[in-house]
């Protein structure tokens, strides 16, 4: 089973990111954070299996302090048992942590951090809203591998308004230089109940599908040649440091989600804890859990999802998620797809078709 943890709090609120998030404002993180172990603690009432990664995402998890945190992995060590984990992530701010936090993480047992650098460019790190500098996103790697035992991931995003095709080049070059383990190049898509996606309705920014294809295939190529291994639509790694929470959910994995608007799927049950973090410390206090609301995931839906996330991969669809009447001709003359044995796999410009492929399967 892998566990994820929802910080939401951030600095600022980036104008792109549709994920449940806000400033800590007057909320008491220390409340939060005995809220997180009391819903973890409720949680152990259903038979769990082991964990096998913890991943702390948000929002911005490295805002909560060298305290806090301690406070949480002390908690979580007391509550589960770590004897088969083998990956624990949080994502950083790359404004947010120093050298001596650095080796923090590492202390509590850490192996990830996943740093929200996005971009080296100064103006399209203002475009995005992120309070970092391109020198602090250096500093900050260079902080990390001061605590040999820490993986670094880089995100970056593609296709930023204004962003030109030797920026995103720039941009790449800058990420490979600090040597990351691990880099996730995302397109930029204007999400409902955004800035950016009312940006988007008025005209003011543009989606330009043959600009993303050419930022995607650079990116590609820039990475691979690099040594980095493409093995999710989005996501490049070193021999070895793949994400294995992300595995984790790609491949259908039991996943326990804690914390205001996280979800959990466990043995096909999923449910997705309320929005609202006043509301949701009430509710743990009350309760014990915060589920807003639940659903049970058939064959079919089941399939539908298994089809969008695990083509994504390198190692593909298993076949067994595709209906008998299935043709796969048409993509297979135009080299999208190549069937093995037991998988369909994209090729060629299958990735930067996966969406429209993966609608055209269900």
């Amino acid at each position: 089973m892998h566990l994820y943890l929802h910080v939401p709090f951030c600095h600022r609120i980036c104008p792109y990111c549709s994920f449940y998030k806000h400033t800590p404002g007057g909320t008491d993180l220390s409340a939060f954070v005995d809220a997180l172990l009391a819903e973890a603690h409720f949680s152990t009432k259903n038979d769990l299996s082991p964990l096998q990664t913890i991943y702390l995402g948000g929002g911005t998890p490295s805002m909560l302090s060298p305290t806090h945190l301690t406070r949480l992995f002390t908690g979580l060590r007391e509550i589960f048992s770590f004897d088969q984990l083998q990956e624990i992530t949080l994502e950083a701010n790359p404004a947010t942590f120093t050298s001596r936090t650095a080796q923090l993480y590492a202390d509590l047992g850490i192996t990830r951090v996943s740093l929200g650098i996005q971009s080296f460019h100064p103006t399209h790190l203002k475009t995005l809203g992120r309070e970092h500098s391109a020198g602090q996103a250096r500093s900050s790697v260079a902080a990390l591998r001061e605590a040999p035992s820490l993986e670094v991931n880089i995100d970056l995003i593609f296709s930023v308004p204004g962003q030109s095709l030797d920026d995103w080049s720039s941009t790449l070059k800058e990420a490979l230089s600090a040597q990351p383990d691990h880099i996730s190049a995302y397109n930029l898509t204007y999400e409902e109940d955004t800035a950016f996606f009312e940006q988007f309705k008025k005209g003011a920014y543009q989606n330009d599908p043959d600009l993303n294809a050419e930022m995607f295939t650079l990116g590609h190529q820039l990475l691979t040649q690099a040594g980095y291994e493409h093995y999710e639509t989005s996501n490049y790694a070193l021999p070895g440091k793949r994400s294995r929470h992300n595995q984790g959910y790609w491949i259908g994995n039991d996943y326990l989600g804690l914390g205001p608007s996280a979800v959990s799927t466990i043995r096909r049950t999923r449910h997705q804890n309320v929005c609202d973090t006043a509301a949701y410390l009430k509710r743990i206090t009350a309760v014990g859990h915060a589920r807003e609301t639940s659903e049970i995931l058939d064959d079919e839906a089941w399939r539908l999802e298994r089809i969008a996330l695990q083509l994504r991969t390198t190692e593909g669809l298993p076949k067994e998620y595709l209906l008998p009447e299935t043709n796969l001709s048409h993509l297979q003359a135009q080299s999208l797809v190549e069937e093995t044995k037991t998988h369909l796999r994209l090729t060629g410009e299958g990735p930067l078709l996966v969406d429209a492929i993966a609608a055209e399967l269900a």
